[in-house]
């Protein structure tokens, strides 16, 4: 038998139980002093939850799917040490922002970002994204370039249109199609396909958080591919005029298709860090702050 999403709305309960890696302590014990708050700003498909380390630069942060913005939790205070405010947005349906009533796309889940910074007094500020989050980035930048200062991604989804199709369609046939077990054994399956996925190195408490945020939310965790691989982000990137940064890691699962931003816009900054996967914000964080930082102030 099957159990719907809202079954386990008591999950949020164990969300505070679960921190970041042991390989990231430092981060962690200083992860109390940023972000300084934690709010909601009205957007356009209900309460939007977002993180704010309150103080700098502003860098509007959008997280990887199916996570939610407790992604930056280890960078959080490292950009607040560099002088960047770092605020994190729950994607609609993640984490705990209200979900869209209907199959949302990349351009519908951009709004979310000038609603934020309208809430917030925030005329312009910096867009940055991971994975499905660089795609919602693309899209907010090109939509909102009023309001964007610079963009910078990691993990740029350069597929062709028979790549888009056979990742939707993974996504429509398997993502979609997830039954929750009684036996719960959903849970312990999830965790030992995101422990395999982090590779080596892996925190089991950190591993636990990660499960946890994938069925924190109110919404379709498939929502999350699909948003990503709807959205066409060489098209984005081709009419892109923001001053733009492209980042990658040679040991992420999409750095073949990231890469192809070097012939698509060999004018903008493209960086490749070494090692890590697809938690490479909690991987490398430091190195992952600096590169951004770096590129904002440039």
């Amino acid at each position: 038998m099957a159990v719907t999403r809202r079954a386990l709305a008591w999950m949020p309960l164990l969300a505070g139980a679960f921190g970041a890696s042991t390989q990231a302590e430092t981060a962690k014990a200083e992860t109390s002093k940023a972000p300084a708050a934690r709010g909601y700003a009205n957007g356009p498909f209900g309460l939007i939850h977002y993180r704010d380390t309150g103080k700098g630069e502003p860098l509007i942060l959008l997280h990887q799917a199916p996570m939610s913005s407790q992604q930056f939790e280890t960078v959080y205070p490292l950009f607040a040490a560099k002088g960047v405010r770092a605020i994190g947005i729950d994607m609609p349906g993640f984490g705990l922002s209200d979900p869209t009533s209907f199959q949302p796309t990349a351009n519908d889940w951009a709004k979310i970002v000038p609603a934020v910074m309208d809430h917030l007094g925030l005329k312009q500020a910096h867009f940055g994204g991971h994975h499905t989050g660089a795609a919602v980035a693309i899209a907010a930048a090109n939509q909102f370039p009023t309001r964007v200062k610079s963009l910078s991604i990691h993990a740029a989804l350069l597929v062709t249109e028979d790549e888009r199709k056979a990742r939707l369609d993974k996504v429509l046939n398997g993502e979609k199609n997830f039954v929750y077990k009684t036996d719960g054994s959903h849970l312990t399956d999830g965790f030992k396909g995101r422990w395999n996925l982090y590779g080596p190195g892996a925190d089991p408490k950190l591993i636990t958080r990660y499960v946890v945020e994938r069925f924190i939310g109110t919404g379709e965790s498939w929502h999350g591919h699909y948003v990503a691989y709807q959205y066409n982000s060489t098209e984005g990137l081709q009419k892109m005029k923001a001053r733009t940064m492209v980042m990658g890691n040679d040991g992420d699962m999409v750095i073949a298709i990231t890469r192809r931003i070097k012939e698509l816009r060999p004018d903008m900054t493209y960086v490749e860090m070494k090692g890590g996967g697809v938690d490479i914000v909690d991987q490398q964080p430091q190195e992952w702050v600096d590169h951004v930082v770096k590129f904002m102030k440039a």
